[in-house]
């Protein structure tokens, strides 16, 4: 997939970032009634130009950033210049997006549907595995205390999973700085919404990672190959399909990413290994 392009004019959003957690009560092993949080987990359907495309579930802080993500990643929209305005109102619990243009062929783009694995079941449109057929990524060489530091970083951050569980989390990074992170309860809304970020900032994934706390499946890859990102890495394992496809598009796929460990399950040419003392 090509670079994005900076965006000419940027789309009108609203601002409906909702509380991410829920206070509840619950009684522990001992009997006792301890305060806590969950997160929270609400719907949040998709409209393009009034016509309905699919309902996420989502912890809604960053409605807009994953409304604009879900429709790069789908291959709904190509430029950000297409989209006029995201309006998130959650009385209706619903996002609305207005295209310049319109989508052409509806039936050709939204006719086919996999409902995938995971949390919150994400949904990939059957023509996706299409438009990525050709993409073939070229990850530099990377030193492997990239990995090391951004385990690290991950390991120390303050995260909504640390105070309520139940929530995956995703970050973008370069070597081991993290340059974006989201969390939700479904890891597809979270690769989404980074996605939306990237392509609202003209962002170029070629010479970043990818980090996930979830297992690195088919869709996983497929959008992470979508927004031109080399690396995926995962403190989870991977999944057949998964590493198939990292295969044909060249995504370096790396798991079990704990501390100084990890497998790399493709791609390992591409990784600065350490000399063993």
């Amino acid at each position: 997939m090509p670079a994005p392009r900076p965006p000419q004019h940027l789309p009108e959003m609203s601002r409906a970032g909702a509380d991410a957690a829920h206070p509840v009560l619950a009684v522990d092993e001992n009997g006792h009634v301890r305060a806590g949080a969950v997160p929270a987990e609400r719907p949040l359907t998709l409209y393009v130009d009034r016509r309905e495309i699919v309902t996420l579930m989502t912890v809604g802080t960053q409605p807009e950033l994953l409304a604009l993500g879900y429709l790069r990643n789908q291959g709904l929209v190509d430029e950000l210049d297409d989209i006029l305005a995201v309006q998130v109102d959650w009385e209706v619990e619903a996002a609305a997006v207005t295209t310049r243009r319109g989508i052409g062929d509806w039936e050709a783009q939204l006719g086919r549907r996999t409902v995938t694995t995971g949390c919150g079941q994400g949904t990939v449109f059957g023509s996706l595995m299409e438009k990525i057929e050709h993409t073939r990524l070229e990850a530099p060489l990377l030193p492997v205390a990239a990995l090391h530091e951004l385990a690290e970083a991950m390991r120390v951050r303050d995260t909504l999973y640390k105070h309520t569980g139940s929530i995956h989390g995703c970050a973008l990074a370069r070597g081991g700085e993290v340059l974006c992170f989201y969390e939700d309860v479904g890891r597809h809304n979270a690769v989404d919404a980074i996605a939306g970020w990237m392509w609202l900032n003209g962002v170029d994934g070629a010479d970043t990672l990818f980090y996930t706390t979830g297992r690195l499946t088919s869709e996983m890859v497929m959008k992470v190959a979508r927004m031109g990102v080399p690396v995926l890495t995962s403190r989870s394992g991977t999944t057949q399909m998964g590493l198939d496809i990292a295969r044909r598009t060249g995504v370096t796929l790396v798991g079990r990413l704990r501390g100084r460990h990890f497998l790399v399950y493709h791609g390992a040419e591409r990784i600065a290994f350490a000399p063993v003392p």
